[in-house]
């Protein structure tokens, strides 16, 4: 799994790399969290408000910090 985070590097970038990482790590699974900080990088992938976070192309937030709820909504949609 992949989870991309996008943003400047500011506060609120770098709290949801680290709330992924947490999940991965609390929930024990596989992945990678991987931070994106170049403008043109993130006009291709469509992000228009950081902090943004994609996992495996799906963008799941944009515009906020990333939270466990909505993690934990991502994969529950994926065991459905």
């Amino acid at each position: 799994m992949l989870i991309e985070v996008f943003g400047p590097g500011c506060a609120k970038c770098r709290q949801s790399a680290e709330t992924a990482r947490a999940f991965l790590a609390a929930k024990n699974l596989e992945g990678e969290v991987v931070k994106l900080t170049d403008l043109g990088t993130m006009a291709e992938r469509g992000v228009l408000r950081t902090p943004a976070v994609i996992i495996d192309g799906e963008k799941i937030v944009e515009g906020r910090v990333l939270r466990d709820k909505d993690l934990e909504a991502w994969f529950m949609e994926r065991e459905e």
